[in-house]
């Protein structure tokens, strides 16, 4: 074991021990038996006395010791390196006095002895007795310094002039040793005070140095009023010692001021030297205390403004963010003039109210300038944050502008259509208003003649072709919906024009001087039947042959003269103002486009086809290093010390069925869409073929929320800090996670581009059903997301079919009591609730907004209440709104309104909820045809289907299933129809409930339902579902909602 060396640990231990103060030992220094008056020998060495004290010898050790080794520590370095000269005066003491004196000397004292003078005793004895001993034993003394001895006081000031010895010596040193005591003790005292009064300061700026700034502004403050006190409190200390220093040296210095003849001894002169030097220490001290401190205050309150300027700058960009959401959420352009009038209003509405919050912003961004100026520690955090309001500011007005813009032109492009509009009826109305008769004449043909330029002219009065200037400018940013308004009211206009052009011909020709008297013919009235399109459906009521006979009297001039006759007689009859619809109208006018060529859409199909593939690739690159540098790496024993205990064994839940999906398309997808290179039009047969294997992203995308929550759990771990740094991804895991939901939804883009350039080319309806495919993915994965926030339902909810739809809606409900009607509850206040079909039942739920870990809101659906869908009725239209419909229960028992947040979406669930109906009752009939087949026990060979017969019946009835006859299915009556409940027969082994179902029944319509079983023993008959166009000249054509009557059923059994 090594030992330090012993000189080494007395330094140490003399370092840890405080020096020895006169206030330690002011009682023996009271005692005087050894002074220090100040006086000094001839070559300046310090002078100690041992006056006459008549217990020294009785003096304990450590008393001598602590006095002497304190009076040796009093004067200079410099002093005390020439050696002490010690005096004792013995002259009234005995040899043993002596005696004792110099052996305590020789053993004890502490500093560099020069000279030690003793005024032995006076009296005879005591003197030869002393002369004696000091021969007999100097040797014993062991001093190596001479040792004098002296008869009398003229002896001593032969070496010690007078002026260095007190009174008592015979000198004229003036020494008081009370006032001695009280310098030493305030001189020491304010020593200390100055060491402690340095050491605090010290403390307390080492603290400054290490506080760490908060970051609010009531913490700064706080810090701020803390750290000013403790300053106030060191500084008022401060001020305490230099008084003290001040009042000391005044003392010090009052002495020398007494008489005139006085001066301070050496000894004096280093206390004042001393003082002084500590006052200077002082001074020092304070000010290079007050540099740090006025630096500190200076970071403090500069803090303080940062987090004021932080504090404001949230509150401003909240304002702003909110504001620049309520100007996104303006997305809407407008479908009329009304309502672009209405944005507009409420666009400069928003825009007055946003004036506050972008003034203050640009305040505060010159605020944030102004600190930037003033040499802020923090310029590299508040820089950008004035960057950040002014862009938000600029994208706040360019947005607004943008928006303004945008309504200004919809503005005038609906007033363009509503200007085409007016012009058009307008149009119409004067060319059925222009009686035949009068045209007959050649001023009355001139008169029309003129009226009808002059509302031509008005066509360019009013600039009506600008609007196909604004249609073809702004294309890109109107909506499906004024596009093709928009294109109806070119057409219109061009259909109106035509028909001014062909009015114009036929008064013109009129008009004309004849060179020969002609019998007048009249020109075909505009109120005359019109071939129609071979798009338009037959009008119910009429016959081919009725139109060919009228088009064909129009048309041969052999029958001129009578079209003429019944011409005029219609004309007589009234004015009658027909509504031209887009292909009814006469001369039908064709929308002239410009196709591109073949070899153009060619090369549109290969590079869309070129970007599937290589952004394929890069899809399949970046899974690859999601699997290899993330989830590997979580089996890797060298990073395990990285692994937050909030992933372990959880790796499925991160990342789901990633794996799964990587292995699907390394090793599978990518390798089919790379055949397709040459043949892009193909490529919808690859989406087809993989339709069951797509169905992955369905899991993954459920599993999603979970993998989230996780992730916010431990994403700011070491683990994949390292993990992206290997990688070199500018992008953490979680931003790869979320491709696989963004390639989902990149195919149908992608398909949906491809088929643009592939019409009718080979491979168009294998696109048209990839797309549909991949659509019908999608909702589904957005289907089950929702599907899988239901709490609260105790079935199982695999067991109910495939969720069909899903959305919020408002509902209310009327529950009635048998016949009677009577309503049993009425919520005049609708319900917010979130519906699920299913094949087999709906759910009615209400939507919770939950939050996750203080982050976003996640849906939940809590479920109150379900309908079978075996017993459910729809009414497809509600009196009052058309966002309506009704689903009933149990014979309108109980009623569901269910409003619709837009017609789209409620055409969407009508058709639906009618598929699931018309499924199951077709199941039904099938089931019940086969209960008949099996009762009868009759079995027939295989025939053609088309040996079926059904009658149309024609005959009025007054009964209930009446409401279903022929006649009935024009436009004016078709709404008004409606299912009718009809319980099937029932069987032995299966009970079948009421299927009722509806297409466009209205809310009042249900109120007469009846049971439509046959009690007759009539002929069963049938509502027509779907129109069927006959095929043979056997066959019986059908349109939907025809009444029919079974008649006979073929022998196969269909």
């Amino acid at each position: 074991m090594l030992k330090c060396p012993r000189p080494v640990m007395d330094e140490i231990m003399q370092q840890e021990i405080r020096p020895l103060l006169a206030v330690d030992i002011i009682e023996q220094l009271h005692r005087q038996f050894a002074l220090l008056s100040g006086g000094r020998g001839n070559d300046g060495a310090p002078i100690i006395t041992f006056p006459e004290y008549s217990g020294f010898n009785e003096l304990p050790e450590e008393d001598f010791i602590n006095v002497v080794t304190y009076l040796t520590s009093i004067p200079s370095l410099d002093a005390a390196s020439i050696g002490f000269i010690i005096i004792i005066d013995r002259r009234r003491d005995k040899w043993s006095s002596v005696k004792a004196s110099l052996a305590r000397i020789a053993g004890a004292f502490p500093g560099n002895l020069q000279l030690v003078l003793v005024l032995r005793p006076s009296r005879f004895f005591q003197r030869t007795i002393a002369d004696i001993g000091i021969r007999l034993h100097r040797d014993d003394f062991k001093m190596k310094v001479p040792i004098v001895m002296l008869n009398s006081l003229s002896d001593l000031h032969r070496y010690v002039d007078k002026g260095q010895l007190t009174c008592e010596l015979g000198g004229s040193l003036q020494y008081c040793h009370s006032q001695w005591i009280h310098h030493r003790t305030a001189i020491e005292n304010f020593a200390v005070t100055v060491k402690t009064t340095a050491q605090m300061l010290q403390k307390f700026g080492t603290d400054l140095a290490e506080t760490e700034l908060p970051n609010d502004v009531q913490c700064t403050k706080e810090l701020l009023t803390d750290h000013t006190d403790k300053h106030d409190k060191l500084k008022d200390e401060l001020k305490l010692a230099m008084k003290q220093g001040h009042t000391l040296l005044s003392c010090i210095k009052d002495q020398a001021n007494k008489a005139e003849t006085h001066k301070l001894n050496p000894d004096e002169m280093e206390n004042q030297t001393t003082v002084e030097r500590l006052l200077a220490q002082l001074d020092e001290t304070e000010n290079a205390f007050e540099q740090f401190w006025s630096k500190h205050h200076l970071k403090l309150e500069q803090c303080l403004q940062l987090r004021h300027f932080e504090q404001d700058f949230r509150e401003v960009k909240m304002s702003l963010d909110s504001l620049m959401e309520a100007l996104l959420e303006l997305s809407d352009i407008g479908d009329c003039v009304a309502r672009v009038t209405q944005l507009l209003k409420e666009l400069k509405s928003l825009e007055d109210s946003a004036q506050e919050s972008l003034e203050k912003a640009q305040l505060h961004a010159l605020h944030g300038d102004q600190l930037i100026q003033s040499n802020h520690y923090a310029v590299d955090s508040i820089r950008p944050k004035c960057v950040e309001l002014r862009r938000i500011c600029d994208d706040f007005s360019n947005e607004a502008k943008k928006k303004y813009d945008i309504l200004s032109k919809s503005l005038e492009i609906h007033t363009g259509i509503d200007k085409i509009n007016h012009w058009c009826e307008s149009g119409v109305y004067l060319l059925a208003s222009q009686a035949v008769d009068k045209c007959q004449s050649q001023e009355g043909a001139e008169a029309a003649l003129q009226d009808i330029e002059r509302y031509m002219e008005t066509a360019k009065e009013q600039q009506l072709n600008q609007l196909r200037d604004l249609y073809n400018q702004h294309e890109i940013i109107l909506s499906d919906l004024i596009k093709t308004n928009v294109e109806n009211a070119l057409k219109r206009l061009e259909e109106v024009h035509e028909m001014f052009e062909k009015r114009h011909i036929s008064l013109k020709r009129l008009s004309a001087k004849q060179t020969r008297p002609v019998q007048p013919v009249a020109p075909r009235p505009e109120s005359s039947p019109k071939r129609p399109s071979p798009k338009t459906p037959r009008p119910p009521g009429s016959t081919p042959n009725r139109r060919s006979s009228e088009n064909s009297s129009i048309k041969q001039p052999a029958d001129a003269e009578l079209a003429r006759k019944k011409n005029i007689r219609k004309a007589k009859g009234g004015i009658k103002i027909e509504v031209m619809h887009e292909e009814s109208q006469g001369g039908s006018s064709h929308i002239l486009v410009t196709s591109e060529t073949e070899e153009s859409l060619s090369s549109r199909r290969r590079h869309i086809m070129n970007e599937l593939i290589e952004t394929e690739r890069l899809y399949v690159e970046e899974l690859q290093s999601i699997m290899e540098g993330y989830a590997a790496a979580l089996d890797n024993s060298e990073l395990n010390h990285l692994i937050p205990l909030a992933l372990e064994n959880k790796k499925d839940i991160l990342f789901g069925n990633l794996a799964e999906i990587y292995d699907f398309h390394n090793k599978t997808f990518l390798k089919e869409l790379e055949n397709c290179v040459e043949k892009p039009e193909l490529v919808g047969t690859c989406f087809l073929k993989r339709k069951e294997e797509l169905q992955i992203y369905e899991k993954y995308c459920q599993n999603k929320p979970r993998s989230e929550a996780l992730w916010r759990q431990c994403g700011d771990s070491m683990f994949f800090q390292e993990c992206q740094k290997q990688l070199d991804h500018k992008l953490s895991l979680d931003a790869y996670l979320l491709k696989p939901v963004q390639r989902i939804t990149k195919y149908q883009l992608m398909l949906k581009e491809m088929l643009k350039c592939s019409k009718n080319s080979e491979g168009t309806a294998e696109l048209e059903e990839a797309l549909a495919t991949v659509l019908d993915i999608i909702k589904s994965v957005n289907d089950s997301m929702h599907q899988i926030a239901i709490t609260g339902f105790e079935g199982n909810l695999n067991d109910l079919g495939k969720l069909l739809m899903q959305g919020s809606f408002n509902v209310w409900t009327d529950h009635k009591k048998g016949h009677n009607k009577v309503k049993d509850l009425a919520r005049f206040k609708p319900m917010q609730r979130h519906l699920f079909l299913y094949n087999k039942m709906i759910l009615f739920c209400k939507k919770r907004e939950e939050t996750s870990d203080g982050h976003e809101k996640s849906p939940s659906y809590s479920f109150k209440h379900s309908l079978k869908m075996s017993a459910v009725g729809i009414t497809e239209n509600v009196k009052g709104d058309v966002k309506k419909f009704e689903i009933w229960y149990n014979g309108r028992e109980e009623v569901y309104i269910i409003q619709a947040s837009s017609m789209d979406v409620k055409n969407m669930w009508v058709s639906e909820i009618r598929k699931v109906l018309t499924t199951q009752l077709e199941a039904c009939r099938e089931a019940s045809q086969l209960h008949q087949r099996i009762t009868e026990n009759i079995y027939h060979a295989p025939m053609s289907r088309n040996v079926r017969k059904v009658a149309l019946r024609q005959s009025d009835s007054s009964s209930p299933e009446t409401g279903y006859r022929r006649s009935d299915t024009g436009p004016n009556m078709r709404h008004k129809r409606g299912w009718t409940q009809r319980r099937l027969p029932s069987m032995d082994t299966e009970d079948f409930e009421t299927i009722p179902s509806s297409a466009e029944e209205l809310s009042n319509s249900s109120d007469g339902e009846e049971d439509s079983n046959n009690k007759n023993g009539e002929p069963e008959r049938f509502q027509v579902q779907l129109t069927y166009e006959a095929c043979e000249p056997h066959e019986l054509s059908l349109e939907a909602g025809d009444v029919v009557q079974f008649v006979e059923e073929a022998k196969n059994g269909h």
